[in-house]
This record gives structure tokens, sequence and C-alpha cells, in this order.
């Protein structure tokens, strides 16, 4: 059976999952769910994952959800396919920079992004009301959070150290979805911020996953 991927080419946790299957080289099939239709809530999806939400993989009889777990799954269970991008074979400090790094950008990163473009670019798309109130609250949190990136960006290429790595890859979704936004300068206005989004997003791997986020 092969590798199965459920979510859609607009969904921002299926697109991280997308981004590191790309990078890895692995074959896998992107299976279209209906959110619209409201399919992730039926009976057939929930099976798969009883929360309700894309993405889920299905590799062999390994189902998984919760997009960073999946992640987490795919870069050890085929770190020998294409880049180990948890640096397994670096040594301890550099491979423990990357559980830190993935941390980070699950507890500090995601939280406001996450929020700043659902506020900004998803409420729109779904016909719901911008509440400037939040947009205002998340742009200074994750301002914060940037200027952390900015000074661990002047010191390394990548956030781990001197490889890319999927604690670099995990940021690249929400990354991309906010540089379509009018706060885009929260990445444009910290230069090695920038530097670093400009190197990352040039590599073939995420250009493929790109090409078909309807954005």
């Amino acid at each position: 059976m092969g590798m199965k991927l459920y979510g859609t080419p607009l969904s921002t946790n299926a697109t991280r999952v997308r981004s590191l299957l790309n990078e890895k080289g692995i074959d896998f099939e992107l299976v279209p769910v209906n959110l619209r239709a409201g399919d992730h809530k039926r009976p057939p999806f929930l099976a798969l994952n009883p929360f309700g939400q894309v993405p889920v993989l299905q590799d062999g009889d390994i189902i998984l959800f919760e997009s960073r777990a999946i992640n987490r799954y795919i870069a050890s269970r085929y770190k020998e396919t294409g880049p180990d991008l948890l640096r397994s074979a670096a040594g301890p400090a550099e491979t423990a920079a990357v559980e830190v790094w993935l941390a980070v950008e699950s507890q500090q990163f995601g939280p406001p992004i996450e929020e700043l473009v659902f506020e900004v670019l998803i409420k729109p798309l779904i016909g719901e009301t911008t509440d400037q109130t939040a947009v205002e609250r998340e742009v200074e949190r994750l301002g914060r959070v940037l200027d952390v990136y900015e000074e661990r960006l002047s010191k390394n290429k990548y956030l781990a150290g001197g490889e890319f790595t999927l604690a670099d890859l995990n940021h690249m979704t929400y990354t991309y979805f906010l540089l379509r936004t009018p706060q885009a300068d929260l990445v444009t206005s910290r230069s090695h911020v920038l530097a670093w989004w400009e190197d990352i997003s040039s590599r073939p791997a995420w250009k493929k996953t790109a090409e078909i986020i309807p954005v």
C-alpha cells in the first residue's frame, strides 16, 4: 500500500507534511478531503482521525494525525531517504538544537502566526470578519518571537546550526502565508530572518510544494 496523505492543497498543516515528503523525495497520494462539504466530520474520516481534522497520513498499516507528529515520524523512519533532517549523526549538540527549535516552532512561533494568518487571510476567504484587535495582539506577540529569531539567525545560517533541518522546514508553510498578508513586514523588516526565508524557500522541494497552493 502506497503512502496516502489526506488533506487539501490550501490546508496549512497538510502543506507542512507535503513539504517534507517532497524534500525527502517520497512518493505519496494526496487524497482530497472536501472540508466545505463536511467530509472531515463524517464517520469514514473520523475513523482515521477522531478529531476530524486534516491532515492524516496513512503509511501502510500506520495511521497518524497531527502534522508535526507526522513530520517527526517521516523524518525518523525515513531518515536515510533524502537528507537527514534530524541530523541524527551530527552529534548531541546539533541534534539537541534541532529538537529545541522544533519545540520553539510549536510553542512560541506557531500560536501567534497561526492566529494571525487565520484572522487576516483565512477569515475573509470563508466570509468571516477579521478581528483587528486580535490582529494587533498577534502582531505584537509574533514580533517578539521574530526578534529572537533575528538574533539567532545573525549567528547561524539555519535555526539549529549550519544545516537545513526539520526545524526550518516546519516553519515554511505559515511563513509563506504570512508573506501574503499586509503583515509581511514582520519578516521583511528583519534582515536575517528574511535572508533565512529566501534561502529555505528557494529549495526545489518547497517550490514544488508551493506551486499547488491556491493563494
